[in-house]
């Protein structure tokens, strides 16, 4: 398989296992970020959750190893040589690099909240440090989409409407990377403005990863 099919397999890859850990998640009780939920909620939750939580995030680095060849490989059939499409392609790649190394942060943070609030110590801060990182984070979905958009139709590998996909998802998931400091507690009155930016974040990497199995 060559480098797009690999980048094809990495991008469709990360999404199912992005969704099945999400669920996991879910089902297992872990306060996710801006919930809404209580501080003593949150930390109930924590408290419970206990050796439910290393299972999933087993999974975790996985999923930054699959949007990492998905990038690579995106950015390899988009460099062409030319100034202005490649440096908006290095921009998207530069996205992804640093949303995968916030998000082990987040990750970890989990750990840290989980074992705080297992021995009875406060986990206001911890919680407040994910919550706002958990939202700065999507800024830098924000930059992948914008680059790798701009540059793949500037080079025609994909349509337009794929790119204004990608611009209106960079938009959603800016606005809502920048109300993260009023969501520290939690409650995030806008949290369906990057949801929605996600969903068209996750549904951009399966249409390119489509794309880029056509062109293996």
């Amino acid at each position: 398989m060559n480098i797009a099919g690999l980048a094809a397999a990495g991008g469709i890859g990360f999404v199912l296992l992005a969704i099945v850990i999400n669920v996991v998640y879910v089902r297992a009780g872990l306060p996710m970020p801006n919930s809404g939920q209580s501080l003593a909620a949150v930390t109930g939750s924590l408290a419970a959750v206990g050796d439910r939580l290393k299972k999933p995030s087993v999974v975790a680095p996985a999923t930054w190893l699959c949007t990492t060849v998905f990038a690579a490989g995106l950015l390899a059939e988009l460099w062409r040589g030319e100034p202005g499409t490649d440096a908006w392609a290095l921009v998207g790649f530069a996205g992804v690099l640093m949303q995968n190394a916030t998000f082990v942060v987040v990750e970890a943070l989990r750990f840290g909240m989980a074992a705080a609030a297992k021995n009875g110590d406060p986990v206001a801060g911890l919680w407040a440090l994910s919550n706002v990182l958990f939202g700065f984070n999507q800024v830098f979905l924000a930059i992948a989409l914008l680059g790798f958009s701009a540059a793949g139709s500037g080079v025609g590998f994909i349509p337009s409407w794929h790119a204004w996909l990608g611009y209106a998802s960079a938009a959603l998931l800016f606005v809502s990377s920048s109300a993260s400091p009023y969501n520290a507690d939690g409650t995030n009155r806008i949290a369906v403005t990057g949801l929605i930016g996600w969903l068209g974040w996750a549904a951009w990497i399966v249409i390119a990863s489509v794309v880029l199995l056509g062109s293996s």
